[in-house]
């Protein structure tokens, strides 16, 4: 069996073998669910067939929802030591890398999935713009992706979960909404610059069902980026 697969179905199981799988779930569900149908301006309130509550509460939900569940993934084998032990057994540092990053990105996958029930409520409601949600879901999956590799960084750096927890916070918080932010604030190619930095950008453009190949390429980018920077550290061991 492929050593990716392997420690991704390990790391999996993890998750659900404790209450760290399901306290998350409930709070990612139980929050997006509370806003997207109950508080503010929820589905109710904007009378309109459609997700775009759900998205939007779901882009700051998963900010913190994901650095929780990335920050001990490297930090705790690098401190209890059996990150040595797994790279005897004829693992390499990208392997397992990805073999992590697989594994938090089908724990996020299952967390969306069982949001499909708002998906098949809102559809009998309304004329539901069906291409705009998938799209929406996409757009969640990629931006989750951004995230867990920015959290394999943080996690790969230290040996503190906590450590790696806030580290994925605040490199978050720049690609969330600072150089959104700085964007606005400035102009010519600096402007420019912080503008094609900005993940809300590339997020809010995907929701809105326009599936650009620049924003495809950018969220691939980061990911791709986060998760070499996790293998250099890995293998800065040696």
């Amino acid at each position: 069996m492929n050593p990716i697969w392997i420690i991704a179905k390990r790391e999996l199981n993890s998750f659900f073998d404790s209450l760290v799988a399901y306290i998350l779930l409930i709070a990612f569900l139980g929050f997006s669910g509370f806003f997207t149908w109950l508080f503010g301006s929820d589905i109710f309130l904007r009378q309109e067939a459609d997700l775009q509550v759900f998205f939007s509460v779901a882009f700051w939900t998963l900010f913190f929802f994901i650095p929780a569940l990335t920050m001990r993934q490297l930090a705790e084998e690098k401190k209890s030591g059996t990150i040595e032990l797994i790279l005897t057994k004829n693992v390499s540092d990208r392997q397992l890398v990805i073999g992590k990053f697989l594994a938090c990105f089908l724990m996020v996958a299952i967390a969306l999935a069982f949001t499909l029930v708002y998906y098949f409520s809102v559809s009998r409601l309304g004329n539901m713009d069906h291409g705009a949600t998938i799209s929406g879901y996409l757009g969640l999956l990629l931006m989750s992706a951004v995230y867990i590799s920015i959290g394999l960084f943080a996690s790969s750096i230290t040996n503190n979960q906590i450590v790696a927890f806030l580290l994925a916070l605040l490199i978050g918080i720049f690609f969330h909404f600072l150089f959104d932010a700085l964007a606005s604030g400035s102009s010519g190619f600096v402007g420019k610059l912080f503008d094609t930095l900005s993940l809300s950008k590339h997020y809010d453009s995907i929701t809105r069902g326009v599936i650009d190949t620049k924003d495809l390429v950018y969220f691939l980018s980061i990911t791709f980026l986060g998760i070499l920077l996790a293998e250099i550290n890995i293998s800065k061991r040696k």
